[in-house]
């Protein structure tokens, strides 16, 4: 019986591989896609945010949630409604994006405080922190890098013309600054698999 206990270990192991390769590519081709069509994904995630919006006035109605739990759920939603007014430029020194991570923070608070002391099955449990709670910060997480191919299309009226601040000189000293999930794959990918040199005879 060992050698069969052995042998469900590496294949668990081998499923794990293989799970994590797979959501790895899914979140990189995804992440793709919203860099491809910003536009199609800014209505996209909007609509995303309404339907999460609406999902907590329905537990504020219709369920027994405690009321900070909601009202904290609908503030976060209306701090994406604001990054989401810049699409796909996201300063993540914003102050909406600084309120929505510590509102985020508060509401993961809340939830575990509510679902440690009141019983709940599991799969409840899943659906309030995938849809509510984390399904919109996941989706702006994966299209922070969106505004890296982005052509600049305005200025600050309040900049200076003595630090060379237009908009094409902005524009190529920023892309160097890149935040997000498709920069940290590029990251890893030349990293762990770099190129190999051809040769040239």
């Amino acid at each position: 019986m060992w050698f069969l206990y052995c042998l469900t270990w590496l294949s668990f192991l081998i499923q794990i591989c293989f799970g994590t390769i797979s959501i790895v590519s899914g979140l990189y081709y995804l992440a793709e896609l919203v860099e491809e069509y910003t536009v199609i994904a800014k209505k996209v995630i909007t609509w995303i945010t309404v339907f999460v919006f609406l999902c907590f006035c329905g537990l504020w109605l219709f369920e027994e949630l405690p009321l900070t739990m909601s009202i904290c759920g609908i503030i976060g939603q209306m701090m994406y409604f604001l990054i989401l007014r810049t699409f796909p430029y996201v300063s993540l020194k914003s102050p909406s994006f600084v309120l929505s991570i510590i509102v985020l923070i508060v509401n993961h608070y809340f939830a575990f405080h509510y679902f440690g002391t009141e019983f709940h099955s599991f799969s409840e449990v899943i659906a309030y922190f995938t849809i509510c709670v984390w399904m919109v910060p996941f989706v702006l997480f994966i299209s922070l890098s969106a505004n890296d191919h982005v052509l600049p299309t305005t200025v600050n009226s309040s900049s200076s013309l003595l630090d060379d601040s237009d908009v094409v000189t902005k524009y190529f000293s920023k892309k160097n600054k890149k935040y997000g999930l498709l920069p940290l794959f590029h990251y890893l990918k030349d990293s762990v698999l770099p190129e190999r040199n051809k040769k040239v005879f």
